[in-house]
């Protein structure tokens, strides 16, 4: 079955997990003892019902506040899809929570309070949603319970997203009215809406085309392991595994080998149940080249008329994710790309990026935590990458403190030489 993954955002309280806990609960994906359990932690926090936002919010901080802290992955399948959702956070200083959780989602599904309408936080989610180029976008303007249904109100926030929203660079955008506490119009259609001539929410999750949304034209093929098994059965065995990161490879194509340039051809490509003739985005295979070429974990298999850029020079968006320090021209850390580790100086600061009101602070001598900007970047060894725009798979990074090794950003290259 197709699989789509899914993230939820929107301001504080617009009913994220709450939305999460009835698409579970209503398409038959809670077990007995995880319903009970919830229903026993709704007993203790003196609430009237079952809450079913706690089924998303584990945290024992996220339980105690009612906020969603930390990003939670659930799964269920309905039979004609399998789905991964993403739980993201509301809160501003939560933000880097939301864009990693996001950053490798098919939709984003962003919550509005029917009753307050389109808040900052809000079009901060969408804005983010459209920078991380998820190609579907779900309004739910949920709540609506709580304004008697009334259309009006609908159509009032619905032109005021279109308004925003056309500052951005969405491709496909969606509204559906719901009510994630009683279900109206999240897993079936309700009657409390007679105006609304659109699907239930599960029912556009089930049919939006996704096929399409992966780059097929431009194949790349990060190496990540070598297998050598050097056995009597395999002595000659040399395979090449990863993941398609775009295009397709199949038995017998010419390709490259980047940063070398050396050409061969494709002599097998073995996947976990066997032989296969092709591969595409995103399967994990194990590519046999017929030359016996030196290739190692971070080179790229590419068409050799349609290659990544070898690029040294990166102009780039990122958002800061440290508490520590700030990101500032002068600093030196390491990049990850796809399979490839190099070191990079930041170069410049072009501009830092007001999320709410898109306003550019050229200005700016710094980005703080959550805070998101254009630098340049100078990496000491060549990557092989692509605009963001194009395959985002090969056009995303994440920049590490090597004194801490932790992960203090994550970068699109938006131009790369």
């Amino acid at each position: 079955m197709e699989l789509l993954r899914f993230a939820t955002a929107g301001s504080v309280d617009d009913g994220k997990s709450t939305l999460i806990g009835r698409l579970l609960h209503d398409s038959k994906a809670v077990f007995e003892d995880q319903l009970e359990a919830v229903a026993d932690a709704s007993e203790r926090m003196g609430l009237g019902g079952v809450n079913l936002a706690l089924l998303t919010d584990g945290l024992r901080a996220e339980r105690e506040q009612g906020i969603t802290i930390d990003v939670a992955y659930r799964y269920f399948a309905t039979p004609r899809r399998k789905f991964i959702i993403a739980d993201t956070p509301g809160h501003v200083q939560y933000t880097r929570n939301m864009v990693t959780g996001a950053s490798t989602a098919d939709l984003a599904i962003v919550l509005v309070d029917a009753r307050k309408g389109v808040l900052e936080q809000s079009r901060r989610h969408a804005f983010l949603a459209s920078l991380l180029r998820i190609p579907h976008l779900v309004v739910a303007v949920n709540k609506m319970d709580l304004v008697d249904w009334e259309q009006s109100r609908y159509e009032e926030i619905v032109a005021e997203f279109r308004s925003f929203a056309a500052r951005l660079d969405v491709a496909d955008l969606t509204f559906v009215p719901i009510s994630a506490l009683h279900g109206d119009n999240v897993v079936e259609r309700s009657g409390n809406s007679p105006w609304y001539e659109g699907s239930s929410l599960l029912h556009h999750l089930e049919h939006v085309h996704i096929a399409s949304d992966r780059n097929l034209i431009d194949a790349r093929f990060p190496v990540q392991f070598v297998i050598r098994p050097q056995t009597d059965e395999h002595h000659d065995y040399r395979g090449y595994a990863g993941r398609v990161a775009g295009g397709v490879f199949k038995v017998g194509d010419e390709v490259t080998v980047l940063p070398s340039g050396l050409s061969t051809t494709i002599a097998a490509i073995d996947g976990p149940s066997g032989a296969l003739s092709e591969a595409f985005a995103p399967m994990s295979v194990t590519i046999r080249l017929a030359d016996d070429l030196d290739v190692s974990r971070g080179d790229t298999i590419c068409r050799p008329h349609n290659r990544p850029a070898v690029a040294q020079d990166l102009d780039a968006m990122v958002c800061w994710l440290s508490e520590v320090g700030e990101l500032r021209s002068g600093a030196r850390l390491a990049i990850k790309h796809t399979t490839r580790w190099a070191r990079t100086v930041v170069r410049s600061l072009q501009y830092r990026l007001d999320v709410n009101t898109l306003h550019r602070d050229e200005g700016a001598d710094a980005l703080g935590l959550n805070e998101i900007g254009r630098i340049s970047l100078r990496v000491t060894h060549p990557l092989l990458c692509d605009e963001y725009r194009r395959n985002r798979e090969t056009g995303s990074f994440v920049l590490v403190d090597e004194a801490t090794n932790a992960t203090v950003g994550a970068g699109m290259v938006l131009s790369a030489s």
